[in-house]
């Protein structure tokens, strides 16, 4: 069990906790949420051991092995697939072991942890985990300088998942995902037997994903049964509640001071408003529960829309030294509402630049 006890911690000067408190049972899914700067990411730091509480407690079964996504991708000139196995640190350690071991029963023993730790089925169990994350046969054996910012990310994420864990800790890792990997990631999370915390601002991965939300509010640690949408629905009824308790506080809080401003200067009534003054004092205040305010934007109305609003014909679009899209023929029309999918790659941006004139058409 994950419990944390009475924990205060502390940015600098910023306080991100104060007296929280929560407990995570061995095997749930938990999603972590909170405004941005709440102290999510040093949540996770605290269980990394990177940090330390300024007061409280964080407890966990100290034989637990953790994986996260590093916040970095070196550029190697180390194959993706391998770099993926070096997630799993005690197979690297064994076969390290391995090749220099002269002596015959460290040998056998050693082979035999390398089964337990399944090293045999090590190289299909990566190749599986890049290619479910989008990364074709031909890439596997590509240097990972090779790869962008963004595929970099998803050699991390496999790595990640590659090592055995009991604890996996997943900070936004749909950031650099297509709608197939994403899919992928949730269908293989499902199957994951440790226990999970994840960070994420996609609700919709959320509500595939956990079966509880553990939110940092006003420095406190709230828990919460459900996916992300049931928590949506018990915080809009604890909000309405709490502000409910409040104007029945201010209701009382006034009748008590209204008794005691009549009473307290008779002598028959001295003792009643002397008890009431008590009940004031030892009444604890109740504070509102904030919801954060909600993000809207609208687009200013056209001058003048025609229709049909686009129209492509045959149209090439690309770079100079690469056609990425070719005989594009489509129209658009006014008030259209149009998902663009595809793979990472396929040229969703560059048929949108093109669209905006960022980018020239090749032909058409």
């Amino acid at each position: 069990m994950i419990r944390f006890s009475n924990v205060t911690l502390r940015r600098g000067v910023k306080p991100l906790l104060e007296g929280a408190e929560v407990s995570i049972n061995p095997g749930e899914r938990i999603g972590l949420i909170g405004a941005n700067g709440s102290g999510k990411s040093s949540l996770f730091a605290l269980l990394r051991g990177e940090l330390h509480t300024d007061r409280g407690d964080v407890d966990f079964p100290g034989h637990w092995r953790i994986a996260h996504v590093a916040q970095e991708t070196p550029a190697l000139e180390r194959p993706a697939v391998e770099y993926v196995i070096d997630g799993d640190t005690t197979l690297r350690r064994l076969e390290q072991e391995v090749a220099a071991t002269q002596d015959g029963n460290r040998l056998g023993e050693l082979h035999a942890a390398l089964g337990d730790a399944d090293a045999y089925t090590a190289r299909s169990r990566a190749e599986t985990l890049l290619m479910g994350l989008g990364f074709s046969e031909s890439e596997l054996t590509q240097a990972v300088s090779t790869f962008s910012g963004g595929w970099r990310m998803r050699l991390t994420l496999a790595q990640a998942l590659m090592c055995p864990s009991d604890l996996l800790l997943l900070d936004e890792p749909t950031n650099h995902l297509d709608l197939d990997a994403i899919i992928w990631l949730e269908d293989w999370l499902a199957r994951y037997p440790g226990t999970l915390l994840v960070i994420s601002h996609d609700r919709d991965f959320l509500d595939g994903v956990v079966k509880s939300i553990v939110h940092i509010d006003q420095k406190k640690l709230r828990r919460y049964s459900g996916d992300y949408s049931s928590f949506e629905v018990q915080r809009a009824q604890q909000v309405v509640l709490t502000q409910n308790l409040i104007e029945k506080q201010t209701r009382e809080r006034a009748h008590l001071q209204s008794f005691i401003d009549r009473f307290r200067a008779k002598a028959t009534k001295a003792a009643q408003a002397q008890s009431r003054m008590k009940m004031l004092a030892k009444m604890e205040d109740l504070a509102p529960l904030h919801v954060a305010a909600p993000f809207s934007f609208e687009f200013k109305e056209p001058e003048r829309a025609p229709n049909p609003l686009l129209v492509l014909e045959d149209v090439s679009a690309g770079y100079a030294d690469k056609v990425v899209l070719k005989a594009i023929t489509t129209s658009i029309q006014a008030e259209q509402r149009i998902g663009l999918l595809g793979v990472n790659g396929a040229g969703k941006s560059t048929l949108i630049k093109t669209i905006a004139g960022v980018q020239p058409v090749l032909s058409g």
